[in-house]
């Protein structure tokens, strides 16, 4: 990247626009080096970074920041894992709180379906817990754990999400019974519901949707307000959402007023929505 300050200070509106471009055509930049380039100090370039960050134009990584690939439809496991990895962790911690020993609950491959089962692993104390999950990283996370039986549907890896896919697991999810369903997604509104980047991923999840008594989509903001490729649960199929507090008010009224309940992750890290009271030390 070309050091070399700019001559004027640009507004931080294109001040972003400039540093999504250098980041898209070199691959990557330090804080340091856009804080000389633009005359501005590492807290501001951080700000800038996360905003390109939740606009989904790069992504921050330690001392700077690194380019989306765009020529897939869906970025790697590991890149989706640092996205908004704060509020998939309190997400994660949420949706544990309402898993009851002796259920048999499903997960997809999603980075925040990763945040929930470590808050499960973490939790402890199982005695007989079985988790269904097309996602190999979760059933790594969660193999061997006492009190929890790890099941997997059949199917075809895909390793941008390290995930299990195709009709051949559709058997499984007809054979089981299942409380509870927990969903990511690339995409949420109220016209297309959950949403996902491909119709493989989607077709799994549409099996555990409706293997499922209640559905639980676990998404962060950034993906509210958006419409992904392929839809796998309509609003009138969702039981509840988990979001973090960034979820637009406006957006949840009208979830509520339909009977879906929304859960909203608070940054007191307490495993509480943000509108319940605060726990009192006993």
């Amino acid at each position: 990247m070309d050091p070399r300050p700019e001559t004027r200070t640009p507004f931080a509106p294109e001040r972003q626009q400039l540093i999504a471009r250098l980041v898209q055509e070199h691959g990557r930049a330090r804080v340091g080096d856009l804080a000389r380039r633009f005359g501005v100090s590492a807290v501001t370039i951080r700000k800038d970074l996360q905003v390109l960050e939740d606009e989904r134009r790069l992504i921050r990584a330690h001392g700077g920041a690194i380019a989306i690939d765009g020529n897939r439809p869906e970025s790697s496991f590991e890149v989706r894992e640092r996205l908004k990895p704060d509020a998939k962790d309190r997400i994660g911690q949420l949706a544990a709180t309402m898993v009851v020993d002796g259920e048999s609950i499903a997960f997809d491959a999603s980075t925040t379906a990763l945040a929930v089962a470590r808050h499960l692993r973490a939790r402890g104390g199982w005695v007989h817990l079985t988790v269904i999950t097309n996602g190999l990283r979760i059933a790594q996370e969660l193999a061997g754990i006492p009190g929890i039986t790890v099941a997997m549907p059949g199917g075809f890896v895909r390793w941008e999400a390290l995930s299990v896919v195709g009709p051949l697991g559709d058997g499984l999810f007809r054979k089981v019974n299942v409380q509870k369903a927990f969903l990511g997604a690339a995409g949420f509104s109220l016209e297309s519901g959950l949403s996902d980047a491909t119709e493989e991923e989607a077709q799994i999840k549409r099996s555990m949707a409706d293997a499922a008594q209640e559905v639980i989509g676990i998404v962060d903001s950034s993906k509210w307000g958006r419409s992904a490729f392929a839809t796998f649960c309509r609003l009138s199929d969702l039981s509840a959402v988990i979001a973090d507090e960034a979820a637009p008010p406006e957006t949840v009224s009208a979830l509520r007023l339909r009977g879906i309940d929304v859960h909203l992750a608070s940054e007191r890290g307490d495993g509480l929505p943000a509108d319940a009271p605060s726990r009192v030390d006993r």
